[in-house]
């Protein structure tokens, strides 16, 4: 059991609910030492007195606030207990409201609220249960580590959990980070709706919300220790790079989340394709581009390929001719594009 950080008691009212604060979660992350590169001696931090220069212990250590460089006001922990404050020693509930209405900015760290002895357990069941049956959270004042804070109280299982709240004047104004105009279409939203509900979930459990930093972490201190350097591991799956169509890849990212469920995605028309924006075409590789006569030579063995489809097969100077596809001739159009602005390149013909 975790040890108890504060005690003090619920005020709800007249009714006072006396308890205990434990902390509610745990820290799991790896924790690394400062040393010394040449002989791998520890790096300490010392606190030291400046005007004596030597190091001195907690003892000997209280707080103050600083008028001045020559004046210091100590304050001592018993005077912050004394301060004329009802929630010095009591969190007390000032209002009740929905969970919907607090602004998950606000919300911090979660503490347990243990009862405190048997006289404290039935206004604690009390209150939880009210709390359970209304659907709402309270919301509280209290006061830690020489500042009063504001509260939120809800239940969780049997318990009830205090969370810790900033003050409204705590929040920055988020107005300067607002992107610039723009529009966004009916069909992106639907498709952005449609993203959403295939990623749907009914709780947080699986393999996606593990902490998979921390085991690496962790895989990487056992193979230096054993090997003495890590382990080669495979590169990471190659991003996708700028987004040309907004569209295309909600369609495929709605695509990609139904098979990693396990989803049959063969419709017609659920697959996105992908369509490159115009004025940005590959430039063809030098010795390919095709001249006046027509198109571009193929190596030796290599079944040439027209640059277009006819009947979902592609021409070619040995296929039959059919009257759709003309012979190419100089002075018609060749068969690669060339981007908006630029003049097809014709091959010049080589000197004996």
């Amino acid at each position: 059991m975790p040890r108890s950080i504060w005690s003090g008691a619920i005020s709800f009212g007249l009714v006072t609910v006396p308890i205990h604060v434990v902390g509610a979660t745990e820290d799991h992350s790896i924790r690394f030492h400062r040393y010394h590169l040449a002989d791998q001696g520890r790096i300490r931090t010392r606190k030291v007195c400046e005007l004596e220069d030597r190091e001195v212990g907690s003892d000997e250590i209280g707080k103050g606030y600083e008028l001045a460089t020559s004046q210091i006001v100590p304050i001592t922990d018993e005077d912050l207990r004394e301060l004329p404050l009802p929630t010095a020693r009591a969190i007390e509930i000032v209002a009740f409201v929905p969970l919907a209405s607090v602004d998950p900015i606000r919300i911090g760290d979660g503490y347990y609220l243990q009862p405190d002895g048997q006289v404290a357990a039935k206004p604690y069941k009390l209150l939880r249960q009210a709390l359970a049956r209304s659907s709402k959270v309270a919301v509280a004042r209290y006061a830690w580590s020489g500042r009063e804070r504001l509260g939120l109280l809800r239940v969780r299982g049997e318990a009830i959990v205090l969370h810790a709240m900033r003050w409204p004047d705590e929040i920055r104004d988020p107005s300067s980070l607002t992107p610039p105009p723009v529009e966004v279409s009916e069909e992106e939203i639907e498709g952005a709706l449609a993203l959403m509900d295939t990623m749907t979930r009914d709780d947080l459990e699986g393999d996606e919300f593990r902490d998979t930093y921390t085991e690496a972490v962790a895989e990487l201190i056992e193979a230096k220790r054993e090997h003495g350097r890590p382990e080669t591991v495979p590169e990471p799956e190659e991003r996708p790079g700028q987004v040309l169509d907004l569209m295309a890849a909600l369609q495929q990212s709605v695509s990609k989340a139904k098979e990693s469920r396990g989803e049959d995605d063969h419709a017609e028309g659920d697959h996105a394709e992908v369509r490159e924006l115009p004025g940005r075409k590959k430039k063809a590789p030098a010795g390919k581009t095709p001249g006046a006569g027509g198109a571009a030579k193929k190596p030796a063995g290599e079944k040439p390929t027209g640059g277009r489809a006819t009947g979902g097969k592609a021409t070619s100077k040995k296929a039959a001719p059919k009257k759709e596809t003309s012979k190419s001739t100089a002075g018609k159009k060749t068969a690669t594009k060339e981007p908006a602005g630029k003049k097809a390149t014709t091959r010049r013909p080589r000197s004996a």
